[in-house]
């Protein structure tokens, strides 16, 4: 077998490596906070591509084959997959691993608690109402920062209209 083929280290502890790195990073992905891949700043984008960069020699290890990397390729798109498997059939599992949605206004008052617990500024909040055609936060029966970053508002004179806008914010 050419060397380019050869592991440099057992085939199990190249798959043990990748499902521990994935899990560890997914768990700081998770406590980053709510935010959409769109939402990222330029500092996240960097912090992440850093992140991925300096993780790489500790999934591979010693090993730089074309074979390792298939290895490496193939359990992270299992385990991918098998961790949306099981969200789908245990909700409990999914209740660990998304965050619950965060009411940040009610009845046309900001909800402090909401945006201490999020790190969320009133400019990027405000921002969210005016995408959503809403003026003030009197003008508000709910803001909501969903699971997936996005900020849902309900407006207090349309109970009826369903609007769904992607809203970025930005922490600094």
């Amino acid at each position: 077998m050419p060397g380019w083929l050869e592991l440099g280290v057992p085939w199990w502890e190249l798959a043990l490596r990748a499902v521990v790195i994935y899990l560890v990073f997914f768990v700081g992905l998770r406590i980053f906070g709510k935010r959409e891949i769109g939402q990222f700043t330029v500092f996240d984008l960097v912090l992440v591509l850093l992140v991925a960069n300096a993780l790489q020699p500790a999934m591979t290890g010693p090993d730089t084959s074309l074979t390792g990397g298939l290895i490496l390729i193939v359990t992270l798109l299992l385990i991918n997959r098998l961790l949306a498997l099981i969200r789908r059939r245990f909700p409990e599992f999914d209740s660990l691993i998304n965050p619950e949605p965060t009411v940040i206004a009610r009845n046309g008052k900001w909800v402090e608690k909401g945006f201490d617990k999020e790190d969320l500024s009133l400019e990027d909040a405000q921002m969210a109402l005016r995408e959503h055609g809403v003026e003030k936060v009197e003008d508000v029966r709910l803001a909501v920062l969903e699971e997936d970053g996005s900020i849902s508002v309900v407006p207090r004179d349309q109970a009826g209209v369903h609007r769904r806008r992607r809203v970025r914010f930005k922490r600094a």
